[in-house]
């Protein structure tokens, strides 16, 4: 069975961006465009992996994370964050994401993040 990861950002081009890196390793990819939504996909999919935008607007993707980890307490969670978003990723990674990786970020660093949560 693939190994199934859940794309969460509001930016259609951070998605589709996180997709090509994903997919290009073999990797099945559902998204969700907002936190919301994230967790719904969450609950239907049951994703061995989440990508997680911190800043989406209504709900922020820590609440996201917090609420899928109530759903899921062994769920691995990878934060995705822009430059200068330090105490929103201390935050995250209180809340249960595992790691976290900066935008702009290089394909290689996200597929060796994405590994290393995957063998946690």
């Amino acid at each position: 069975m693939r190994t199934t990861i859940l794309v969460v950002d509001d930016a259609a081009f951070m998605r589709m961006m996180l997709r090509d890196i994903l997919e290009s390793e073999g990797y099945e990819v559902h998204e969700a465009e907002s936190a919301s939504r994230a967790v719904e996909v969450y609950e239907q999919v049951s994703p061995d992996l989440v990508t997680m935008d911190i800043t989406m607007p209504e709900v922020s993707g820590v609440e996201a994370v917090k609420a899928i980890r109530e759903i899921d307490p062994s769920a691995r969670v990878l934060m995705v964050s822009a430059m200068g978003q330090e105490s929103m990723i201390a935050e995250a990674l209180e809340a249960g994401a595992m790691e976290f990786v900066v935008k702009p970020f290089q394909p290689a660093k996200v597929l060796e993040l994405v590994k290393k949560c995957l063998s946690a």
